[in-house]
């Protein structure tokens, strides 16, 4: 990490200021050039021109400049905050590289901090997740997080763990009359404690997935009952084509539209139904696709419509899905003939009209997902949870058929995993608490 490194830190567009962020042990000798300064105050905002090397003048900027270890990275770092735009902030990264500098990789600042030891691995996932969140309540989720309450409770299992491995290590290679009697009952209790945490947390992290990414919703039903209305209600402006004819949406339409504090991602399906158009046919397997890869359904009918065997086929295509599904009756200014032979709580409305009742109904849901529990969305955290949930499930039963040494293995596996986002696992650790009991001078 000898090398210093610049990069554009705001997004790419048009604003009023830019800022470029230089990192490394030459970042004040580049700026001290490019200003024509002879010294940077530390933590001070110094409005000044900034120069080519052939003299010219790039723009007029504010530099700040933090002193190692004192900084994101524990590097000497240099921000520049220069007029918004397309090519300001492009010119004057081409000359900090002429100077000398390299451009940052994707993640490279955070990287740097994390080696540095300015902020764990685990806080530059929340990082990441608070830039990416696509809701308030993700946000709020996050923002706890990073207050240390995620790191300090998956430091205290793997702490747990590594006491435990100790202790059963030192039975395994040394005499265990000196062992609590009760040794085996609290292990064993300790096991399934965190073993129910990690699980619950991987549990709570998969079902809350949405407020990161943001929520999936499928809109679906067999043909002519409204569908693209629906999708054009909930958009507030007409993105999809509305015909009386059949079959007029052929393949999946997308748009993201934001609902209270949620942004949310919509697909109009293709109408379901046995078709012998090769095109229909397209779609209509990427309407059934697209119900797999949705996190809430919206199931369409035509309340002035007989209930008949395509609806039935929608009925037996959600049958058996977990996912969230409203129940929509549309057209319900209509004269209602459709008889609700399936006993669905349906919500009554008029795509063309008024859909406020679905959209209350919809926001009550998604703002049912905050809670005080802990999640997690990075998808390589919530796997090492469920690995290291299982692994410690697994050890408490080796323990009670007294198989030590594969106790010792799953314990292992489990540590290993949570360390990837504590701290790393060292030998050491065990001697530590394996001898840390001894007199003082044994």
């Amino acid at each position: 990490m000898s090398d210093t490194i610049a990069a554009i830190a705001t997004a790419h567009g048009v604003g009023s200021i830019s800022i470029v962020r230089l990192s490394g042990e030459r970042a004040l000798e580049f700026a001290l050039k490019l200003s024509h300064k002879t010294k940077l105050t530390p933590r001070h905002a110094t409005f000044t021109k900034l120069f080519n090397q052939n003299n010219e003048i790039i723009d007029e900027a504010i530099m700040i400049y933090f002193k190692a270890p004192y900084s994101f990275t524990g590097e000497d770092i240099v921000e520049f905050q220069t007029h918004g735009g397309f090519s300001v902030s492009e010119v004057l990264l081409e000359e900090l590289v002429s100077l000398g500098a390299r451009l940052a990789l994707a993640g490279e600042f955070s990287k740097r901090a994390c080696l540095n030891g300015k902020m764990t691995p685990l806080k530059a996932l929340n990082i990441q997740d608070l830039i990416l969140s696509k809701s308030a309540l993700a946000v709020k989720i996050i923002a706890r997080n990073m207050q240390g309450n995620l790191g300090e409770l998956l430091e205290k299992i793997r702490t747990d763990l590594v006491k435990t491995l100790a202790f059963v290590e030192t039975s395994i290679d040394y005499a265990d009359d000196d062992l609590p009697s009760d040794l085996l009952e609290q292990i064993s209790t300790m096991c399934e404690e965190n073993s129910k945490i990690l699980k619950e947390i991987y549990t709570l992290s998969q079902s809350k997935k949405g407020l990161i990414e943001g929520f999936k919703i499928a809109i679906v039903g067999k043909p002519n009952v409204g569908k693209s209305s629906l999708l054009n209600a909930l958009l507030s402006y007409e993105r999809a084509i509305v015909s009386d004819i059949a079959g007029t949406t052929r393949d999946t339409i997308e748009e993201s539209f934001k609902l209270g504090t949620h942004l949310l991602r919509i697909i109009d399906t293709a109408g379901i139904r046995e078709s012998k158009d090769a095109i229909e046919q397209i779609g209509i397997a990427l309407s059934k696709k697209s119900l797999e890869d949705a996190d809430i359904i919206l199931a369409v009918f035509d309340a002035s419509r007989v209930q008949d065997k395509e609806d039935e086929k929608i009925f037996d295509l959600l049958a058996n899905t977990d996912k969230k599904i409203f129940w929509i009756l549309n057209k319900s200014d209509l004269e209602n003939v459709f008889k609700n032979t399936q006993n669905k709580n349906f919500i009554k409305l008029s795509a063309q009209k008024d859909i406020t009742l679905l959209k209350e109904e919809l926001q009550n849901y998604l703002n049912s997902f905050d809670s005080e529990g802990i999640m997690v969305s990075s998808l390589d955290l919530i796997n090492a949870c469920k690995i290291s949930s299982e692994a410690i499930f697994r050890a408490k039963g080796l323990l009670e058929e007294s198989s030590l040494e594969l106790f010792a293995f799953e314990l292992n596996l489990a540590i290993n995993e949570l360390a990837r986002f504590t701290k790393d696992f060292q030998r050491d650790e065990i001697l530590d608490e394996m001898f840390g009991n001894f007199c003082l001078g044994k």
